[in-house]
């Protein structure tokens, strides 16, 4: 078990963060020169104060009018973003991993508010989950990779709170969700999940079109 550990924690996370960085680059760049391709024009439209505000209703819970025409989603979704970037970062046996691999640490969140982030993005994947299925207009724009996210997503959440806790088979389930995380940080620049990298630049342009071109709000 200890074998597969550091082959887990060392090659292979190291193969995962590779793949993260430069399929991200690779993403930005293909994504850069289609833009240039079709429309050229793209860039000029860009005006940083509009985009900034554009960015900045649309990071406000129930700042734009369509989050307030769904107070249930839009509730579900922040939360969900903030416990999803929250607990990799301050869970404690992720900084003690960081602190034995690169002797670099930080502080850490209580174990309860950690529990608490991760069964809000479990709870949230169901949620996400069940509207994929029973919304009309959702389940019509569903493909099977959106599941298969879902359950990318899900996946270190289950077994991180099922290792952490030492419930019965926890020294296998470790490895299990340091594989599921690598997964989740490789497929990043492949799926939709690129989004969270995306959103500035969407956002800011759609911003800076309505800002400075239409003189209209896009929120």
């Amino acid at each position: 078990m200890h074998e597969h550990y550091e082959f887990v924690t060392g090659p292979l996370a190291w193969m995962a963060f590779l793949i993260f960085i430069f399929g991200s680059l690779f993403r930005f760049i293909s994504l850069y020169r289609l833009a240039k391709k079709k429309d050229g024009a793209v860039f000029e439209y860009m005006n940083f104060k509009y985009a900034l505000r554009s960015i900045g209703h649309w990071l406000t819970p129930f700042g734009s009018r369509s989050m307030r025409l769904n107070p249930a989603l839009t509730g579900v979704t922040f939360l969900f973003h903030i416990s999803l970037f929250t607990v990799p970062i301050f869970a404690l046996a992720h900084v003690v991993l960081w602190k034995e691999r690169f002797d670099i640490s930080w502080f850490t969140l209580p174990d309860a508010a950690i529990d608490i982030m991760t069964f809000v993005v479990i709870a949230s994947c169901l949620y996400f989950l069940w509207r994929r299925i029973m919304v009309p207009e959702v389940r019509y724009l569903t493909t099977p990779g959106d599941y298969i996210i879902l359950a990318i997503v899900a996946a270190p959440f289950i077994t991180g709170f099922w290792a952490y806790h030492q419930f019965p088979g926890s020294a296998s389930m470790t490895i299990v969700h340091i594989i599921s995380g690598e997964v989740m940080l490789a497929a990043i620049p492949f799926t939709k999940l690129f989004h969270m990298f995306m959103f500035p630049f969407t956002r800011g342009y759609i911003g800076s079109e309505f800002g400075g071109v239409r003189m209209a709000r896009d929120w």
